[in-house]
């Protein structure tokens, strides 16, 4: 009887361009979120700026989350969590019940996140050979 064969799953384009999209995603979220905090400390206080570069770390951290769910969707999961959405109130309620901490800039810089992938859609659209 003859051993079975090691089966090496072959390296799967797809999930290979969800990898590059997953770091283009991450990479533009961290770069909007330098310009947008350094923006904010020019033309704001330090303390705002701190508390929208928080918000913009937890929105860091949604969007690893949801990277990481939507790479299990179909392999172990059959639909997305939602558990990631608790980050998000977490992160609410603390600044809602800290007095240093000011709901807006955090709210705004968590929302960093989409307006990265707003970015990279129009990027990749208009000069989708700078990709």
């Amino acid at each position: 009887m003859a051993a079975p064969a090691q089966l090496t799953p072959e390296p799967d384009s797809s999930m290979a361009e969800f990898y590059q999209l997953q770091q283009n995603l991450l990479i533009t979220t961290l770069v909007m979120a330098g310009v947008i905090f350094v923006s904010v400390w020019v033309f704001y206080t330090v303390a705002i700026a701190l508390n929208y570069l928080l918000g913009a770390c937890v929105g860091v951290v949604y969007l690893r989350m949801l990277a990481k769910n939507v790479e299990e969707l179909g392999r172990q999961r059959q639909k997305l969590g939602s558990a990631r959405l608790a980050l998000l109130i977490a992160l609410i309620l603390v600044a809602s019940q800290w007095n240093q901490l000011q709901i807006m800039p955090i709210f705004l810089g968590f929302l960093t996140y989409k307006v990265a992938l707003i970015t990279y859609v129009l990027w990749t659209s208009f000069a989708p050979s700078l990709d």
